[in-house]
């Protein structure tokens, strides 16, 4: 979980666009992103075992 002033600075519009931080929108953490989906990886993965990510379930072969 990322602290509430980093989650809070990067919803700001940055004074450069290479500054903008991609983040989860779930819980805010900054790395593991998937941009497909707005979530962090574990995030992802938790919605997605639930089945609350339409179109996406787990795989087996």
């Amino acid at each position: 979980m990322a602290k509430t002033s980093t989650v809070a600075r990067s919803q700001k519009k940055p004074k450069f666009s290479t500054r903008a931080k991609n983040r989860c929108f779930k819980c805010g953490r900054g790395r593991g992103y998937m941009g497909d989906f707005g979530l962090c990886r574990i995030c992802f993965r938790e919605l997605a075992n639930e089945g609350m990510i339409p179109g996406v379930r787990k795989s087996s072969w």
